[in-house]
């Protein structure tokens, strides 16, 4: 049984198709990527998922249909995303932030094992955790947006164009760190523009084009393919 199944997704916003009849499947400990144009319906997916946007279909987690729970209880189950733009509260510390990533947990100690982790896979929020969100640096806010979404112990983490903006340097930062969330067994769903990044991460890829699965397999096997070297890579 997969940890997340997707079957026959279809969403609208107003009379427009946006995803059409999708199937996806992700297993336990996997990274699964998901690449395409700009408005192939990638976000759409996630926010699907999430409870945020509503859909036709079935989705199961561990087995289980997650239709018509509230984006909470989604989030309780296990299913965290980390959006595209960061959503940050500016206005709020770094630390602040922090916290109310956890805010489904009721285990202190789990809360505070899950603080130290996300300072030690970014050191540099330790030392700005007293400061202002709104006052950090593109990639620092991407930092602080992955920390916050790994705070709630998420079994599977959704990250939605998580290398958006950033320099290449701080790129790295972040394709490392998620290589590192990979190897704690926290399974991923990356929604990536950066194809490169994508295929270096995930094990297997879906490319969606016009609301619709236009292939899927192994990375190794779709980085080679001569379509997607060719839209996709610039060969």
């Amino acid at each position: 049984m997969s940890l997340l199944e997707i079957e026959d997704l279809v969403v609208y916003y107003g009379s427009a198709l946006v995803l059409d009849r999708i199937r996806l499947t992700v297993e336990s400990s996997e990274c699964v990527g998901v690449i395409g144009p700009n408005g192939a319906g990638k976000t759409t997916l996630l926010r699907s998922i999430s409870g945020i946007k509503d859909w036709r279909g079935k989705i199961l987690f561990e087995g289980s249909s997650i239709a018509g729970l509230s984006s909470s209880k989604i989030v309780r189950l296990g299913i965290v995303q980390a959006p595209e733009g960061r959503h940050l509260f500016s206005q709020l510390s770094v630390k602040e932030n922090l916290r109310l990533g956890a805010f489904s947990l009721n285990d202190s100690q789990q809360i505070e094992k899950n603080y130290r982790f996300v300072l030690e896979l970014f050191p540099r929020l330790r030392e700005r955790a007293r400061q202002l969100a709104g006052t950090l640096s593109g990639g620092e806010q991407q930092m602080l947006c992955l920390g916050r979404a790994l705070m709630s112990s998420p079994r599977i983490l959704m990250l939605d164009e998580p290398s958006f903006g950033l320099a290449p340097l701080m790129k790295d930062a972040i394709s490392e760190a998620v290589h590192q969330i990979q190897e704690r067994g926290v399974t991923i769903l990356l929604v990536e523009q950066d194809v490169n990044m994508a295929f270096d991460l995930a094990r297997r890829v879906y490319v969606i084009e016009k609301g619709a699965i236009e292939m899927s397999g192994l990375s190794s096997e779709i980085s080679n393919d001569p379509r997607i070297k060719s839209s996709y890579l610039g060969l």
